[in-house]
């Protein structure tokens, strides 16, 4: 509505006409610009979704890691005992 709107009206006002925080329309406002490419201040919302997956990924894998390298060791001791640790 705020983006369709010429001229455009003020946040505070739409806000209250629609019963939200002038905040929370104002931080709407500003992710509808950036999903339709009008910012490049703030992450899209495909990108911020992309950016949480990749996030958990990075964990998973530092956890298998962890695990791959704990593993090594204790076969690596098994098959010679008088190698350090």
């Amino acid at each position: 509505m705020y983006r369709t709107t010429d001229p455009k009206p003020q946040i505070k006002k739409l806000a209250v006409d629609l019963g939200v925080h002038p905040e929370a329309l104002r931080g709407w406002i500003r992710q509808a610009e950036a999903d339709a490419g009008e910012r490049d201040d703030r992450l899209t919302t495909d990108e911020r979704a992309e950016l949480v997956a990749l996030r958990k990924e990075n964990a998973q894998l530092k956890r298998a890691n962890e695990v791959l390298r704990t593993a090594s060791a204790l076969v690596a001791a098994q098959i010679d005992p008088t190698r350090p640790r």
